[in-house]
């Protein structure tokens, strides 16, 4: 039989059975937890069927499959799906099935069920987060520490990437060009020495020593890089190794010399562009999940608490 529990401001004074009544808790934890035990396992389900549905509209393929924007649309719809129907699951069941008061003022009866329906949503909110949290932590954290260390890590891709050309360059066979400008910025140095058909002079007949300059040219726009600038010296100096190994005259090697250079550090700005606009990129991604996630919790709140009225209104008939 149910439990009725009555206001003692409506009963005569003096009554065991008033005091009894009045000393009772307003909080009926077991549906609260049968309620937020209902939203976990449905907010789960709805999770797991929206990952799947998710995954199966990508695509590995160019021009194939669900686009970034139309995925991260139907994220946050399917966010607010999941909300709606778990908080107001377990918000019904809370208002349903807690104890039914008799005796007590329709204010007192609609507050105690709205809260047990936000009581019931907060305890299913902490059941899902604490078995969700790794995926959890992939929405929210992992954007902001991609933003992060990539937005840092961009400042210094242009002189790592060289440094690294530079080093292989560095340690390479002396009896193989091939070796000699194998990184990065080896492109670049490779095309300072290509010799021109037309060019006057004659290259070096030791082929063994064609090596050496690529590595020092190598190290020196390494260390140009990081300065910002090519200095006049460096010029002058790379465009002597150009000339003797190409033919070219001075002035024309200086010029091969500035504009290779140019090039390179265009390409490198470039690079190091691109890498602070994905950084930027998935910084806003993960502040616009942040926030939408916020809003959905906000109106599973809401529907949680609405839902626990309406159900205590139909236990009370």
């Amino acid at each position: 039989m149910a439990e009725y529990r009555v206001d003692p401001t409506v009963q005569p004074r003096g009554s065991a059975r008033v005091e009894e009544w009045s000393s009772a808790s307003g909080v009926s934890w077991g549906a609260i937890f049968a309620g937020a035990a209902g939203a976990a396992a449905l907010s789960l389900v709805l999770l797991l069927l929206g990952t799947g549905l998710g995954l199966s509209t990508v695509s590995p393929w160019a021009n194939k499959g669900a686009s970034a924007t139309t995925i991260g649309v139907a994220s946050v719809v399917w966010l607010s799906i999941v909300q709606l129907a778990a908080s107001g699951m377990g918000g019904y069941l809370a208002g349903r099935l807690r104890t039914k008061w008799a005796g007590l003022h329709t204010d007192e009866v609609y507050f105690r069920d709205t809260a047990h329906g936000f009581l019931a949503w907060a305890v299913a909110t902490l059941l899902t987060a604490a078995l969700l949290t790794s995926a959890v932590g992939s929405i929210v954290g992992t954007g902001a520490q991609v933003g992060a260390t990539a937005a840092g890590g961009a400042a210094t891709a242009a002189a790592s990437a060289t440094a690294a050309g530079a080093a292989e360059s560095s340690t390479g066979d002396s009896s193989s060009s091939s070796n000699s400008s194998s990184g990065p910025v080896g492109y670049f140095v490779d095309s300072l020495f290509r010799r021109e058909p037309s060019a006057a002079g004659a290259a070096p007949t030791d082929s063994s020593a064609g090596n050496a300059p690529a590595s020092e040219v190598a190290r020196i726009f390494v260390n140009s890089f990081r300065a910002g600038t090519l200095s006049p010296e460096d010029t002058k100096y790379v465009g002597q190794l150009v000339a003797q190994r190409t033919g070219l005259s001075q002035q024309d090697a200086e010029k091969r010399v500035t504009d290779t250079y140019s090039k390179a550090q265009a390409t490198l700005n470039d690079a190091k562009t691109k890498a602070q606009e994905a950084a930027d990129a998935a910084r806003k991604a993960s502040a616009y999940a942040s926030l939408w996630l916020v809003v959905s919790m906000l109106i599973g709140a809401f529907v949680a608490s609405f839902a626990a009225t309406y159900g205590g209104r139909r236990r009370d008939l």
